[in-house]
Parts: C-alpha cells; structure tokens; sequence
C-alpha cells in the first residue's frame, strides 16, 4: 500500500556539537589552554518524525483507526538507538528516554528517505563555531533531490546557548559571566513541501519558548512542536489558504495556484533587488541551454531562495539536472560533475572554484554579476530579442519596494495585522512577476506548437530553427538539444492544458487566429515582407502575442494598416492584469496536546466539525470553493482513519472539480479498506462506482507512463508503401489532409509500382524547402505592396518571361496573378482568380519557331493576357486551373478552405514536377488537379436557394488527418461589459463536439477557432447544453456528464451519476425568481436525474420505460421525453401522464423518432422518424394522432429540428442531382409548407442550433465534416 500523506512536517532534527566536545571546550577555555575558539564537528542530537502516538494508545483505539499522519513502515528511532549504544557500552541496560518505560524504541520513526550523514554539514555549511558572545539567531534554507527527482525542503535556524557544566543540575553554570561561551544549535525542519517562510515563522515561534526554557526541557518542547505540524494539513491547489496560530504568531500555508505549480511561499522580487533584468536573463539562459550554473553569496539564505526563485521563473520548464543550492565547504568537490547543475556555495570559494573547474557560469548574488570561469567575458547565446525587449520592458514597471506601497499608511499597533498587510503585497507582486517570467517563456516557445505533429509524436526542428529570425538562431540551437526542451515537448505533445498554454492561447492575436484558420504553406505576407524594410525595433512584434498592447498586426482584421511599435509608450499592465480570485483561509483549531492519542483525534473531530460548517455556510454557486472544503475534509478523515467518509468527500470533490483531484491519495485509501469498510463502500453505489473508476484511472495512468518520446522529423530510408508514405509526408509538415497525400503518393508513383523510392521523397522535400525559402526572400517593389493585401503572399514566381504587356515575371498569390515588370520595376495585376474567363494554351510566333505560350481571358479585360512560358507553360496552366476552379467552389460554396486546399494542390503540383524532371512529370501533376477535375464531376453552381442563405463555412477539423464528424453543436451568447481580451471572453461562442470526445470552441463574432481542442473523456459527446454564462454541460456516450468552465476553457468537474450513455440534456423552468436552478439529464435505459445546477447534487431521480430514451424537453411543468419507439409526457414525479406511439402508417416499418420539437406558442408537438421524410404535427392537448403531415420532397431521413422565429428547421439526408447529401429543410410554421430546400453538405446533417435567430448553424457527418452557417430571414 501506498502511504498516507504526511502532513506540513516531514521530520524534525536538532544538530549540533556533542557534549563531551562542549565539555572538553568550555574546560579548555576556563584553564586558557586555548586562544582562538575552535570550529567543531557537527551531529545529529535529536530526530523527531511522525507518528508521535505512543504505542499503547493506538493499541486501546478498537476502531481500527491510523494514527496521527501514519505509515506503514516503522524505523528505528536515531535518537534512541544512539542512547541504547551508549548504554551498552557502559554495561547498563537500554531504556526509552522518556523515564516512563512504556515507550519501545519504535514510536519515533527516521523518514526512510533522510540523509542524517549530509544533514550536519548543510545545518552549518560553514562549521559550528563556539563564540564568546551571543549571537543573533541565522536562518537558511535547504532543498533535498531523491533519485526520481523528488523535492524535500527545510528550512534551518542556527541560534546560540551558553554552555552549560553538565556536571552540575538544572543547567546552571559553573563559570562566572566573563568566561561564558556559547554554542550553536541547528533545528532543521523538513517537509515535502516548499513552504519557507512558513516555516520560518513556526521556527521564530519555537525559539520563544526555547530561549527562555532549561536545557532539560529542550527535546520535550523541540518534540512537541514537531507533533503539532504534524498536525497541520496542505491547502488543496486553488484559492483556500490555511491558517494555525502557534503563538505568538499566526502562521499561513499559500495554496498552490494549480496542480502543476508549486506552492509560493518566498519573496520572488528579490533577485530583481540582485540583478539587472538583462543579468537575470544570461542566468535565466544559462538553465534553459544547460550549463553549469554556481551561485555565490556571504549569505547561506540567498542562495536557495534565488535558486528556487528561479526554477519558479522558468515554469513549466523543469530542472531535469542535481539542484543543490548549498555546498558546505567539505562538499565543493560535487562541482566536478560533468554533468549540467545549479549549486550554490560561499563566496569565499569563489577564486577556488574559478580556477579548478571550467565550462561554469559563476553567479554572484551579492555583486549582481554574471561570469564565466574560462573567460573575462560570457558567451551566452542571447535571449529572442523580442521577447527580452518585452521583458525588459515589464520588469522596468515592476514596484519591488514595500515601503513607498505603504507611506502614505499608519503602522498597525497589532504584529499579525502587519504581517497580514506584508503578506498581501507580496502575493500580489508575487502573481505579477510569475505573469512576467511566464510570458517570457511564452513568447520564446509560443511559435512551437506550429511545428507538431499530435499524431505521430513529431516535433520538425529543422523547420522550427528555419522560422526563427537569424540573430536568434544559437539560442534555439542549444535550447533544442537539452533534457528541459525535450521534457516540454512531450508536455505540448500531450496537449496539456498547463499555465504556458493558457497564456498562449489568450495572447494570440486575432491575426493569428484567422490565420490558423487556413492550412495554407507557410509563406511570408505583406504585411511581414514589409517589415523587413522598417527598422528592426518595428519587427519585434512578429514574435509576440497579443500580450503586447499595440501590436503591428491589426486586432480586427488582416487587411489592418501596419502601425510600428516602439517600447518607449508600452504601459507595463497592458496585457498583463489577470482577474484573481478572492483568496479564502480555513483556520486550523488551536492545537490539542498532541503526544496523546485521544486528543489528536478530538482535534481531528473538530477540524472536520469546522469544515462541515464552512461547507455548510459555502455559496452554492461558489463549487470552487465548496471542492477545496471537500479535498481538506477528505484529507482530514484519511488521516484519521474515517476512511469512508474520506471517500464520500472525494466522490464529492470528483463532481465538483477533477483539476486537483487526489488520485494517488485516494488510491492508497482504497488499497487501505478493510474487509468490513470494503462491503459497506460496495452497498454504496456512488462510492463504489468511485473505486471503480479510480481504479481504471490508475491503470490507464501507469500505461501511459510508458514513455512515447518525442521524434524528431528525419527523411525515410526505405522504400515506401501508401501508409509508411502518409506517415512521413504528415511528419514532414507538408500537408497533413490524408485525401491530398493520397493523391500526391499517384502523381510520385505513376507508371511505376506503388511505393515511393526515399531519394524521390528527399528530391520532392528539398524542392518544396527550397521553394519556401525562396518565397522568404522575394523582394517585391512598393508598388506591388501598395496593390496587394496585407495577408497575401506570393507562392510561386515564374522565371523571366516575355508577355504581352512586356518582359517580366509572373507572380502567384492565393488571391490573383500579376506581373513584376522588369528594367524599371513595376507592377501590373494579370487577373484575380474569380475574374478569370478561360485559359488555354497556345504558341506565339518568335522568328521561324513557335513558342509555347498561356492566354488568360478575363472578365474584366477585353484583351487577353498572353505569357510566353515555354516550357514551364503545362505547369502554369495546371496551377492556374486548379487555382480557378478552386476559387469558384469557395465563392460558390462559401467555404475558404476549397481556395487553400487549391492552393495546396497547386504547390504540390510545382513540386512534383521539380522532382520528376521527366516527360511524365506533367501527367503525374495532373493527379493532384483535384478541384479541376471536381468542376467536371460536380456542378459548381449551387442552387439559387442555397447560395442566398448560405453565409460562410467552417472547417472544425482543420489541423486533423482527415474530416471529423460534427456530432452536436452549441450557440452561447456574449456577455455585455466583458471586454473580448478579459478572462472568459466576452464574445459569443459556438461549441463544437467532434468524434471521440473532442470539443472544438469558434469565437462567434470573427468564427476565428478559439480553442483547438478541450478532450472530454474519448467517447462521442451526444449532447450539450449551457447551463449559464460559467459552464457548458456535456453528455457523452460513457456515462458522464463533463463540465467545462467558460473561463479557464477547461473540464474540471464531472456527474457519474448515470449508467449508461447521457443522451439528453435539458434546462428546468424557474417557478420563482430566488428558487434555485435546475436541470435535466437522461441516459439511454430510461433514467432521468434532476440536478441542482448550483451545488451539482442529484434532487430527484426516476426511471421511464421506453426503447431507448434520446432526450428531454420540459413544457408547463411537465417532462416530454422522446424514445426510438414513442413519445411520453411525464409529471416531474416521474409519473407517466400521456404517451404517444409511431403514427399508424409507420407502425409495421423498422422506423423510430429521431427528434422532437415543443412549440409552445401554439401548444404544438412536431416530432420527425430516422428512415422517413415527413414531420408529423400533434395537438399538445390530444395527441392521439397527427393532425398534419408535412412531406419533405426528396428526403430519406430527419436528423433534428430546431425552432427558429416562426420557422422549423429540418436536419437530414435526402437526394440532389441523383447523390446522396446532407439536406435542410425550411418550413413555415404557421402554413406547414417547405419554405426552402438547402444543399450545402455531402453527408448527412446531425446537428443544428440558432446563434440568436439571426443565424443557423448546421454540422455534416464524417463525409463532410463542415460547418455552414445560413442566414434566417
């Protein structure tokens, strides 16, 4: 079994001199014997750790209860097992230290992962010294690594006491005051967890009561304050801070800001008093490329809190390397590892460690220095000068001065009030400072997520290194090689929904957003190409997001004027301000007497009395804040032993926020039921559906421990067949659309057998690099920048050609076809794509021969357009084809994505003729003019109806291998006063579930893709329903409801309350404006549950007998559910009040309901089948049977109804043109009638919903994949 989890203390030691050394001293001292006061040895004197129980109170307890903080394995007592040695040595027989002889020498256990030998020399790294004189209390700080990299930290204070004549009682000395000496005593406390100053201030408590107090009563009160942080539980990550006095202080334990972050409990702002910004940075590089990092001060405290400082600075990256940030003197030699560190040692070895060791990067934390031990100078890459000028900028504005925060405020008389107000500050310039190292490493890594490969686990570095701007090229060429790098791939790999990724996601521009919109190949636009041409201070903002306030990329629109941005009017909030939330403390009860059994429980009883309470007194609403009661109230009755009620708290919390939920912890419990608890957990099915899950939880988790690695992107050396040709064209970056790859994989191997010879594939990859490289260098005259928009890009241009309207080149954009003039440079546009008449090849005549040339009638031109390309004249006319056809089937279908996989085509057409270099070249070109041959097969006009009412469409599974089908689809309104920058997003938004438990957010004012993707579990997701302005409810085919909150964009809290698949969703009715809100799930065999939306608790719940139950609707206080084999209205009881079966004609078909529709204004009930094409109208009063049958004209099917004003619009499958395709039908409410018959998707339509009735939304399944959006008239 795993153990329990300790609590604050892991283990208190006391170090310091032994007595017979201290005796030997002070009797040297008293004869003058000696003239300088010596350094001596150091040891162990005391070791005090978990469980402080003794043993015949645990064995009294007949409930089988843990003691205090227990586990499972005993040790040996270190204290106990000296003294016993002791005692044999002097023939004497070994008892407990305690007199009473009840305690065996088991009750104090050694933390089987301390270090007693180390301890001494890092509690005085720099020796113990005896003085003359008493000397002001020292506190230091310690950081442990175990073998898998695990964190112990302590925190150390040195404080002095004369030295006593042991031969004499009660501790009085023999010597007069003059001759007095003191020695120093080292009290280490040591937790898991990175609690410094807290840990300070319990120190500063404990010294109170040790000064004044007899040397006899030292380990008693050293003991008793270990068991009383013993007792102290971890906040749970979030905005729950725990509080305990230990008098005379009151002490606080900060929660972590989420799971993945530690706690911060230090001053971040103090090495911005050490350091310029541009030192911070060589150091903040120096961990990021690896290297061998020494920190140097006279002060033993600095050196762990800046080296923690710093490892929260790089966050999420993490230290992969030995992190010991004190050396004591006899330890210098770990600076000899060959491997990357971060260490810390006493300035006064600084010359020493220069001279014996090279390749270090020597930090002086006192002088603010950085240096390098082979060199005068440093030869550190530098920082992306972008994302360095922003942080610069940042921390220039930063107020790291307590004092000029607080002078215009009086001093409070009350000590707590005043640490109170300090606490503050520093939290709040804490979150400032992380927000700014956050987004440093955002802005160096944001533009990583371009070069993955989700699917196959691909990271392209070459292509990366190639994006990146030449004077930051050797930063990522270290960076890219290191463990930290490699370590936060595999994190982006995995899609992890860290702190990094939230940033980056809210900083993207909408630029940026609109641009990811489209797989189009990289190319430079305009708007970049006209930045190599200004100043480089007015290029810093390509690498930025939107965090920087005046961005050169226009917000609104990629056609925006390009602004240059200067430094010098950045306002250093902009960007910056995250909206917290208010933080809430739980304070602890005063400490029991905690070396006696029945008094820790009582303490225990009544922290868990007290959460009782606070959940009690919570805010329903607030389920945040209710989940952190439950997570402590569950901690509380693990530790002491209430086992099922400690599941009973987690099943609650696993509801109510899964982000912190304690997996590990609640495993371990289960692991530790007894028989007896384990049959009682079985008669509860919520907790045993907890146990089951937790369980599978824990399987799939140490599966996927199995490290997949991260590949990084390498030519193939063997032959290739259509898969192995997929995998690696995918991984290449190319094109990832596995339509397109399997047409180019026909134009690579035609007239040959299929498979891809490598070197034709490195031949086919080289040309398509080399051609994107040579659009990075096009120089276009500012004439063609004037005429061209900001986002086009110029994707291929022809060698020099004669034309009819003179001698230039012919440049390709994604929008048109215009001429570069040469001699006097000039720009002349040929044609815009969606002007383009006709094109043909023909000849011109040049002396005796005819030269190969391309007419391009236009629309907008009489004459035609004549270019002599000789023999590039077959690819031309391929490219400028496809790219036509294309731009049609856009224009006519409304959908962007047939320009940009047109584009796509035609590019890969380039390439694979540059590779061939044979007569079959141009045959093979043509397998890939997929849109050219389209128009021949399809006809590109869409009828009347269609084309008027069709607005735009939507690809939701851009960046996918292949079209996804769009299962169900949501419209959620903007909120007014919310700016669209803020936390949540003020806009609307359209939520799209995809297959497998994707959900795909859009932002519906620009349809820019929000959110790639949030996972809810790996099931299809059959419904969905936005509760409020917060969270979005999910039902999906495995039985859970998910929940994502509208802010964070995440799914922390889950329902498990059905067993089989969530079919429906629905909200309840308010009878009152107070009466607490509702809603409605069922699942497929009948359940239906009644939820209480603002604590997440089941109300009601009832069974209804049907053949598969597909939703609920709820009508003037009644329930109408909708099943494949009838239609019943039942009372909210879960009485059945009136049932409706299949109309008579459909009775002896294999049909069923497919959907329902209320029409509450006219007491209507419109229901339609899965395999027929009409809609059946009833009476809500009778309805015994249709009163009225609307026939849908060549309809095979309804999928869905929504109402929209006084329209019912029908989803389903029906004919077009003798195919098969997804069909709306638009029918007049009032008349009955077929109003329209739209034809915008080639597979079945499953989904609809209405953004506000102005707009319908509607989504195709996997054939298709799209969204169209129709205008409602």
């Amino acid at each position: 079994m795993a153990d329990i989890p300790s609590g604050l203390l892991e283990a208190c030691v006391v170090v310091g001199a032994a007595n017979d050394k201290l005796r030997e001293v002070h009797q040297s001292h008293q004869q003058g014997k000696i003239k300088e006061l010596p350094l001596l040895g150091a040891e162990v004197l005391q070791v005090h750790a978990p469980p402080f129980v003794t043993k015949e109170s645990v064995s009294s307890e007949t409930h089988g209860h843990a003691p205090a903080f227990s586990r499972v394995q005993r040790r040996r007592s270190f204290i106990k097992k000296k003294k016993e040695r002791a005692g044999i040595a002097n023939g004497e027989t070994a008892k407990g230290s305690d007199g009473g002889g009840g305690t065996t020498t088991e009750d104090i256990s050694v933390p089987k992962d301390l270090d007693l030998i180390a301890l001494p020399q890092l509690c005085f790294p720099g020796g113990l010294q005896i003085a003359s004189e008493q000397r002001e209390d020292s506190y230091h700080y310690l950081v442990f690594t175990d073998v898998f990299g695990n964190r112990t930290h302590a925190v150390v204070v040195q404080y002095y006491r004369p030295i006593q004549d042991v031969g004499h009682q009660n501790g009085h000395l023999s010597s007069s005051k003059s001759s007095r000496l003191y020695t120093a005593y080292g009290i280490c406390v040591i937790s898991k967890y990175p609690y410094y100053n807290a840990l300070r201030d319990c120190l500063s408590c404990l010294l109170t009561q040790l000064k004044p107090s007899w040397m006899g009563d030292f380990e008693e009160r050293v003991k008793e304050f270990s068991a009383k942080l013993a007792l102290v539980p971890i906040p749970p990550p979030g905005q729950l801070h725990v509080v305990f006095n230990l008098r005379p202080l009151q002490i606080g334990l900060p929660s972590r800001e989420d799971k993945d972050r530690p706690a911060v409990d230090l001053d971040l702002h103090l090495p911005f008093l050490c350091f310029r910004p541009r030192q911070l940075l060589q150091i903040i590089t120096s961990l990021l490329i690896e290297q061998r990092v020494v920190l140097l001060s006279c002060d033993w405290a600095r050196l762990t809190l800046l080296a923690e400082s710093l490892m929260l600075f790089i966050h999420p990256l993490v230290w992969q390397h030995p992190f010991v940030p004190i050396l004591s003197r006899q330890m210098l030699d770990f600076l000899m590892a060959p491997t990357a560190y971060l260490m810390g040692c006493h300035l006064h070895h600084y010359e020493e460690v220069a001279a014996e060791t090279d390749d270090l990067i020597l930090v002086n934390i006192d002088d603010g220095t950085v240096s390098s031990s082979w060199s005068d100078g440093i030869d550190l890459p530098d920082v992306p000068l972008a994302a360095a000028e922003c942080f610069i900028t940042r921390v220039e504005g930063l107020q790291v001065h307590y004092d000029l925060e607080v002078c215009h405020l009086g001093d409070s008389t009350e000590v707590n009030a005043r640490r109170a107000q300090r606490k503050q500050w520093q939290s709040k310039l804490n979150t400032h400072i992380q927000n700014i190292t956050l987004e440093l490493i955002v802005n160096i890594f944001r533009e990583v997520h371009d070069h993955l490969n989700y699917e196959h686990r691909v990271f392209n570095s070459e292509e990366f290194l190639r994006s990146r701007e030449p004077a930051d090229q050797p930063f990522y060429k270290k960076v890219l090689d290191t463990h930290i790098f490699h370590s936060f791939l595999r994190d982006r790999l995995t899609r992890k929904m860290d702190a990094f990724t939230r940033m980056e996601l809210s900083t993207r521009t909408e630029a940026y957003r609109l641009r990811s919109m489209t797989e189009s190949p990289r190319r430079p636009t305009m708007q970049e190409l006209a930045r190599k041409y200004t100043s480089p201070e007015s290029r810093l903002s390509k690498r930025l997001g939107a965090s920087l306030p005046n961005l050169g990329e226009s917000g609104g629109s990629l056609v925006g004027p390009l602004r240059q941005t200067s430094f010098k009017n950045i306002q250093v909030d902009s960007g910056m301000k995250s909206p917290q939330r208010p933080v809430r403390f739980f304070k602890l009860p005063e400490f029991p007497p905690p070396l006696a059994y029945h008094y820790v429980q009582n303490y225990y009883q009544e922290m868990i009395t007290l959460l009782g309470k606070a959940i009690s007194g919570a805010a329903s609403g607030d389920s945040s804040l209710l989940a952190r009661y439950h997570y402590l109230r569950g901690f509380v009755n693990t530790v002491a032993g209430k086992r099922l009620d400690a599941l009973e708290d987690f099943q609650n919390l696993y509801k109510t926020d899964t982000d912190i939920f304690p997996g590990e912890l609640v495993n371990a419990l289960v692991d530790s039921l007894q028989e007896g608890e384990q049959a009682l957990a079985d008669r509860r099915p919520e907790i045993k559906h907890l146990i089951s899950r937790v369980k599978r939880d824990h399987e799939r988790e140490r599966a996927r421990h199995v490290d997949e690695g991260v590949k990084r992107f390498q030519l193939p050396k063997k032959h290739m067949q259509l898969e192995d040709f997929v995998r690696h064209v995918q991984e290449s970056g190319i094109v990832k659309d596995q339509g397109t790859i399997h047409r180019l994989f026909e134009a690579l191997t035609v007239g040959q057998q299929k498979q891809v010879d490598p070197e034709i594939f490195r031949v086919f990859y080289t040309f398509w690099k080399e051609t994107e490289a040579e659009a990075q260098e096009v120089a276009l005259p500012a004439s063609a920048l004037e005429h061209l928009e900001a986002n086009e890009c110029v994707f291929k241009l022809s060698s020099s050609v004669k034309t009819s309207h003179g001698v230039g080149k012919i440049a390709m954009t994604q929008r048109r076809l215009f001429l570069l003039t040469e001699g006097r440079p000039g720009y002349m546009e040929v044609t815009k794509f969606r002007d383009i008449e006709e094109v043909k090849i023909s000849s011109a005549p040049f002396l005796l021969l005819r030269i190969p040339s391309l007419k391009i009638k236009t629309t907008l031109r009489k004459e035609t357009f004549e270019v002599n390309l000789k023999s590039e004249v077959d690819l031309w006319h391929l490219m400028v084809k496809e790219m036509w056809a294309g731009r049609k089937m856009a224009d006519n279908h409304k959908d962007p994505q047939y320009m940009q996989q047109a584009l796509t085509n035609a590019l890969l057409m380039d390439a694979v003729v540059g590779c061939l270099q044979s007569q079959k070249a141009i045959f093979a070109a043509t397998k890939l003019a997929h849109f050219d041959r389209m128009k021949l097969e399809v006809p590109l006009m869409v009828p009347k109806s269609t084309s008027e009412t069709l607005k735009h469409k939507i690809n939701p599974s851009l960046g996918l291998t292949s079209p996804q089908a769009v299962d169900v689809l949501l419209y959620t309104p903007g909120q007014l006063g919310v700016s669209s920058d803020s936390e949540g997003n003020g806009n609307p938004k359209l939520w799209c579930a995809l297959s497998d438990g994707k959900v795909v957010v859009f932002d519906a004012a620009s349809w820019s893709m929000q959110q790639n993707q949030v996972q809810v579990g790996t099931s299809r997701v059959n419904c969905m329903l936005g509760v409020d302005r917060q969270q979005v409810w999910i039902g999906s085919q495995d039985s859970v409801i998910y929940i994502i909150s509208t802010r964070s964009m995440s799914c922390n809290k889950q329902l498990t309350d059905h067993r089989s698949e969530v079919t429906g969703l629905s909200l309840g009715e308010r009878s009152e404006k107070y009466s607490p809100k509702v809603a409605y799930s069922c699942s497929a065999e009948g359940a239906v549950i009644v939820w209480d939306v603002s604590t997440l608790q089941v109300r009601k719940q009832f069974q209804v007998s049907c053949d598969r139950l597909q939703s609920v609707q709820l009508c003037n206080g009644t329930l109408w559910c909708c099943a494949r084999d009838c239609i019943m209205e039942v009372w909210k009881n879960g009485m059945l009040h009136r049932k409706i079966s299949l109309p008579e004609q459909l009775c002896g078909s294999p049909t069923a309901f497919s959907s329902l529709l209320l029409y509450h204004e006219r007491e209507q009930l419109w229901t339609a089948c899965i395999d027929v094409g009409e809609l059946c109208v009833w009476h809500l009063r009778e309805p015994t049977k249709p009163f009225q049958r609307i026939q849908l004209p060549d309809c095979a099917g309804v999928t869905c109804l929504i109402k929209v004003k006084n329209q019912i619009w029908v989803g389903g499958r029906g004919w077009s043109s003798g195919k098969s395709r997804g069909k709306i039908y638009v029918v007049d409410a009032q008349r009955h009638t077929v109003e329209k018959e739209l034809v915008a998707h080639t597979d079945c339509v499953q989904a609809l919903c209405s953004a506000e009735d102005r707009y319908v939304l509607s989504g195709a399944a996997r054939e298709d994949g799209k969204i169209a959006i129709w205008k409602v008239e």
